[in-house]
């Protein structure tokens, strides 16, 4: 199981961190994700690709990278 840590952007409120986080949880073999409002920054547990991840959270609206180490 891997850590992958993204940064979001477009996110304005709790409902937005609420949809990013369902978002990342849906993808397969994400095992957790934790989303950061105030810092714009997703921690996702599991075996997912990153790209999966991207996708998920573009398709939802908002933008997502991998974030720098």
């Amino acid at each position: 199981m891997t850590k992958i840590e993204l940064d979001i952007t477009g996110m304005t409120c709790g409902h937005c961190q609420t949809g990013v986080t369902k978002a990342l949880e849906n993808v397969p073999g994400v095992t957790g994700a934790q989303v950061d409002l105030s810092t714009g920054k997703a921690v996702v547990q599991g075996d997912a690709e990153p790209q999966q991840l991207i996708a998920a959270v573009t398709e939802e609206g908002y933008g997502a990278q991998v974030a720098n180490p």
